[in-house]
């Protein structure tokens, strides 16, 4: 499934928030929370709802409500950035970890941390702000299909055209959000033009 971009000029200016690198903590913070909204608002776009009814006040009335349970799967660190916003979407889904930390010399991930509720039968929703080369989404990928997972839909903020056509590659029918698409990686796997480590302004680490 080809990468599905949010268009909207909302997203455009939260972006170029995100980027510039003088966006104060607090702000950059602020620009993650409102730009997951807008992601998850077009990731679950075709998601299968089913006919229910409710009693208002006045009378019945003809409704619909999600077919299926939500899991939420934060790739660490950064993706959990994105999960508070989901669960004001979904308070009721279940919320998974799955830590993968990428070498700087090989840029190959390595699994150090993964607590998984049971991931049959549910919408997976995994969430990491960066898709760069993509190994590190095909490895939480894998681990969630290891535990049950069939139906797995990836919601980033800025991807890199590499990361895009190795998940094109592997999962082809696999869903993949976006806020925008960049120009390339440099020679250290970095997103450009990019906004430097997403974890690190997150959590204002060094």
């Amino acid at each position: 499934m080809p990468l599905s971009l949010v268009d909207h000029p909302l997203a455009g200016v939260l972006v170029t928030q995100l980027r510039d690198k003088d966006t104060p903590q607090a702000t950059f913070r602020d620009c993650c929370e409102k730009l997951t909204y807008l992601l998850i608002i077009e990731a679950t776009r075709s998601f299968a709802t089913e006919h229910t009814q409710v009693s208002t006040p006045l009378e019945v009335a003809e409704g619909v409500r999600w077919q299926r349970e939500m899991t939420i799967v934060a790739i660490l660190r950064a993706g959990i950035g994105m999960v508070g916003p989901i669960h004001k979407f979904f308070p009721h889904a279940a919320v998974g970890y799955v830590g993968l930390e990428r070498d700087e010399a090989t840029a190959i991930a390595s699994r150090y941390y993964c607590k998984l509720p049971s991931l049959e039968n549910r919408c997976v929703l995994m969430v990491d702000p960066m898709l760069g080369t993509g190994g590190t989404a095909l490895q939480a990928i894998e681990i969630c299909r290891q535990r049950g997972a069939t139906d797995i839909a990836l919601i980033n903020m800025f991807a890199a055209p590499e990361g895009v056509e190795a998940l094109n590659e592997k999962y082809p029918t696999l869903p993949v959000y976006a806020a925008v698409l960049d120009r390339e990686l440099n020679a250290n796997k970095f997103l450009l033009p990019g906004l430097g480590d997403f974890g690190d302004r997150l959590f204002n680490t060094p």
